[in-house]
């Protein structure tokens, strides 16, 4: 099992709870007494107990073992036989003028399920195990701070209790005689009634003898619980919910402090200080570490969070469409109707807006939107949801918690490459077209056995519309003419396009024909040239050279004579006659040759 180590980890918010919530703490020091009256004792005990006592017709919402002590940590221990890892552990130094540097730990575990189980009973701690550490480093002894405890945190609800909030920090901090003073700023609350609040310590090492310049203050003002904690003396080994002074080597406190907050504070600044001198001019101080602060505030707010559920992309377009759920479950109001909601792409604003229905507490509401990424930003991108947004990082809603109004989601929108294929040619059957086989195409390409489908633009292709029924016996209307052909691929697909092109073929010249009205073969049939080579010009002359037919695409030759004077219009005799055919084509020569006439 492993654990995150943190050096002198900050003070700083780790859970909130709202609701009809307030907390009780238990645990007990393995100090056999106070380190800084038993000299001649350092070592600890391998067990100590304590005895949860949650109140009556109350519900246990979170849970949450502490265990420290000098050294950098037994991240193992045990609590009723139950073997418990740390999800985490906080170190803290101290640098010592006589052992040099002087580590402590502190960890901690979520234990909710085995406190919801287990309940009102006795619980017992062991297997938290220092002695090597202890043994090894003269230090902890020889300046007594040598330590070990443990606590448990329960939050619990009681539907009797006004609705709190609930704000649970933890970390390591540390005052000392380098170090006197520490200020705490705690922000994430909302006061919104003072009455009943307070706020509780859990603390490591502080000595009641140690009573030099140790104050606890709360915006300024000295707080004290005497005669358990008195105002110069705030670290003394108690434990306030047991009223018990024997809790030694640690604090496990807490305060009321409805006279030192106000209504509408939204921070709180916590200071501690320690040291002084004696009456022998020298200078002494407590050693005191903080593991975790907790405040309960009666505050009736919403809290608005968004989830991103799904976001659909479309193919070969930039337009998506954000499914979101926007929350208001940890609070203890309402979230009203037409709380802004932004929307950003790459910190880019991209689209706006706003609830419909007032959002009870513990509910939801489910929204869509479409939106066009600019085609500025690239295809892979982060897309943001802020809720309480107008836009510009304002918000329109006071909230218990302010910095959970974001969800995030990285997209690769979907565009498609269009890659192209060799042209499709074939002979100009007339009038500039042609049939053509597409499926052809689809030798060409890899299709992975997936539907195909072939269109006459791309924006039938992407629209699904007009696709090609007949697409092996397909006549251009054009040329040359981009035929479009699409390749399902999951979860998009792939485009590929291609020309058809008609070209002139070579014309197939007859060497014989009948003009003789049977209906067969009564003209100079000229295979591939009429309405494909438009522009041609076919001269006929008789075997004296002399000119008998002049025709064009619109003229074809019958057998009959349209020049000279004796047989304009008349059949011409049965003979061998000679042709010049200019296909009026840059890629062909004029054609000559002779034909047989036979009737």
């Amino acid at each position: 099992m492993t654990s995150n180590n943190s050096f002198s980890q900050e003070i700083a918010l780790f859970q909130q709870f709202n609701g009809r919530y307030d907390y009780l703490a238990i645990g007990n020091t393995l100090n056999p007494s106070e380190n800084n009256i038993e000299r001649d004792y350092c070592d600890i005990l391998p067990e100590s107990q304590a005895e949860l006592l949650l109140p009556t017709n109350t519900s246990i919402v979170a849970a949450y073992l502490y265990w420290a002590g000098s050294g950098v940590g037994d991240q193992e221990v045990s609590l009723n036989g139950n073997t418990i890892f740390a999800d985490n552990t906080y170190l803290v130094e101290y640098n010592d003028s006589t052992y040099g540097i002087l580590p402590y730990f502190s960890c901690y575990t979520d234990i909710t399920d085995l406190i919801t189980t287990n309940g009102n009973t006795s619980y017992t701690l062991s297997n938290l195990d220092i002695s090597e550490t202890l043994a090894n480093n003269i230090g902890y002894c020889g300046n007594r701070t040598n330590f070990a405890g443990w606590c448990i945190y329960v939050v619990y609800e009681d539907i009797n209790l006004p609705l709190n909030q609930i704000n649970l920090f933890q970390g390591l901090d540390i005052i000392n005689r380098n170090v006197r003073e520490k200020n705490i700023i705690l922000d994430n609350v909302n006061v919104l009634d003072n009455v009943g609040a307070k706020i509780g310590f859990l603390a490591w090492e502080g000595d009641s003898l140690l009573n030099y310049g140790e104050s606890l203050l709360i915006n300024d003002n000295i707080i004290s619980n005497p005669p358990l904690n008195p105002a110069n003396n705030a670290f003394n080994g108690t434990n306030t919910f047991t009223n018990s002074n024997n809790f030694y080597n640690g604090d496990l406190d807490f305060y009321n402090i409805q006279d030192n907050i106000a209504i509408g504070d939204t921070t709180v600044e916590i200071k501690l200080t320690t040291g002084d001198y004696d009456v022998n001019g020298n200078l002494q101080a407590d050693l005191i570490i903080i593991n975790n602060i907790i405040t309960v505030l009666n505050s009736q707010l919403p809290d608005a969070t968004v989830l991103i559920n799904n976001i659909n992309l479309e193919c070969a377009n930039r337009q998506i469409t954000i499914d979101y759920t926007v929350n208001n479950i940890n609070s203890t109001e309402f979230l009203p109707t037409n709380t802004p909601i932004a929307f950003y792409a790459n910190n880019e604003l991209v689209g706006t807006s706003q609830t419909v229905n007032q959002i009870e507490i513990g509910s939801s509401e489910n929204g869509q939107i479409n939106i066009i990424i600019p085609d500025n930003l690239p295809n892979n991108l982060e897309i943001t949801v802020v809720v309480d947004d107008l836009g510009n990082g304002i918000g329109i809603i006071t909230e218990l918690n302010e910095l959970n109004n974001e969800a995030f989601q990285d997209i690769q929108l979907l565009e498609i490459e269009i890659n192209p294929l060799q042209p499709m040619n074939n002979c100009d059957e007339g009038f500039n077209m042609a049939y053509f086989d597409l499926t052809l195409q689809l030798d060409t390409i890899d299709t992975n056995g997936e539907p195909t489908s072939f269109y006459v633009s791309l924006e039938d292709l992407q629209n699904d519309a007009n696709e090609i029924l007949n697409p092996s016996h397909f006549q251009n209307s054009e040329v040359p003419q981009t035929i479009f052909l699409k390749v399902n691929n999951q979860p998009c697909y792939d485009i590929y396009y291609f020309d058809l092109v008609v070209e002139n073929c070579p014309p197939h010249i007859p060497e014989v024909f009948t003009p003789n009205n049977d209906g067969y073969n009564d003209w100079f049939n000229i295979q591939g040239l009429y309405n494909i080579f438009e522009n041609h010009k076919l001269l006929i002359y008789n075997r004296y050279g002399t000119l008998i037919f002049e025709g064009d695409n619109d003229n074809p030759w019958y057998g009959k004579a349209n020049k000279g004077i004796n047989n304009t219009g008349k059949t011409l005799p049965v003979g061998t006659y000679f042709y010049v055919l200019n296909l009026n084509d840059s890629n062909y020569k004029t054609l000559t040759g002779w034909v047989y006439l036979n009737l």
